[in-house]
């Protein structure tokens, strides 16, 4: 596939860095959409920043993504930037509306204009589900977003199926469920709790202070999911599909098997809850149906629970110097 390109935006994030790898592997050009920051975060990218093309460019500025697009000149682009932390999206609803949703209508009309044959794929979010009636959720389930951020992925999700019949571009949705990996943003839940039970490891900290609890999810392995993202636009037509594990596990549950592959007993000793880090809408229970995509791409996730928390938990306990095959620390 060396003489195909790829146009991936947020490809500094935890999505993209690792579809960048992916698309490396199997050949592609790379470009990736960078905002211009005085100190740009390539961290994600070191392994392979000297094989791909950064880009400047900004999902609330036409012309760069215009200008992306052109240079780029992708058979295939995948669309992961946004502003994708649900509980800022409830103090920074305008922004987010305007690069989690509107970002994506700019982004379309970039490839309408100066890519018309690229596929493009639209990364849609369970967020979208929000308060559910029924479980597990597939394509077919209603949209009844509980957050900012889940409003402009709907509108994101619909702009993508316009466009495909409007315009028959080649647009494709993928509905992911949580995806964590040790690149994980430190604002998200998932990664608060092992960066937190590595930092009780290390004696630099003595508890977490979490939210809801109770909040189940379901949570797989972000390398697992771009490769998901990468079947999707090699299906023959263009097609939204749920990217899921089809188990779901609390806030709980994730942080008891995160203190338990740190050798760290009575995890409760360690947790408090604060009602303040409570959304003002929650979203209690998602859980998905990835059978189509089973079907259709031959797409499966293939890293358990209990093998993410423990990736995930290993990576920061080596951040913090400390030998995930250890023993326990004392006292602990």
């Amino acid at each position: 596939m060396a003489d195909r390109s790829a146009l991936i935006t947020g490809i500094t994030g935890q999505d993209g860095s690792y579809l960048a790898e992916l698309l490396v592997e199997k050949g592609y050009r790379v470009f990736g959409l960078v905002r211009r920051l005085s100190t740009p975060n390539l961290s994600n990218l070191a392994a392979i920043v000297d094989r791909v093309t950064l880009l400047d460019g900004d999902l609330i500025d036409q012309s760069s993504l215009n200008q992306a697009v052109l240079r780029a000149d992708p058979q295939e682009v995948y669309n992961l930037g946004a502003q994708s932390f649900v509980m800022a999206s409830f103090s920074q609803p305008a922004l987010t509306g305007e690069i989690t949703g509107l970002g994506t209508l700019r982004l379309l009309e970039a490839v309408k204009a100066h890519a018309p044959t690229a596929r493009v794929y639209q990364a849609s979010s369970s967020e979208m589900f929000g308060h559910v009636e029924r479980e597990p959720q597939d394509e077919s389930t209603p949209f009844h977003p509980r957050s900012p951020y889940g409003v402009a992925k709907v509108y994101s999700y619909w702009a993508a199926i316009n466009y495909r019949e409007a315009y028959s571009l080649y647009v494709a949705n993928g509905i992911l469920f949580n995806h964590e990996s040790p690149r994980r943003g430190l604002e998200f839940v998932t990664r608060k709790i092992t960066d937190g039970v590595a930092r009780i490891r290390a004696g630099r900290a003595t508890r977490i202070t979490l939210g809801n609890l109770d909040a189940r999810r379901d949570w797989g392995y972000a390398p697992d999911y771009v490769d998901f993202m990468w079947r999707t636009l090699q299906h023959s037509r263009p097609d939204d599909f749920v990217g899921a594990t089809g188990t779901a596990h609390s806030v709980r549950e994730f942080a008891e098997a995160a203190f338990r592959a740190a050798g760290i007993r009575d995890w409760e000793r360690y947790v408090r809850t604060d009602p303040a880090l409570h959304r003002p809408a929650e979203v209690y229970n998602l859980r998905g149906d990835p059978s189509k995509a089973a079907r259709e791409l031959g797409w499966r996730a293939s890293t358990s629970f209990e093998e993410l928390v423990r990736l995930m938990v290993e990576a920061d306990l080596e951040r913090y110097h400390i030998d995930p095959k250890g023993a326990p620390a004392p006292g602990r």
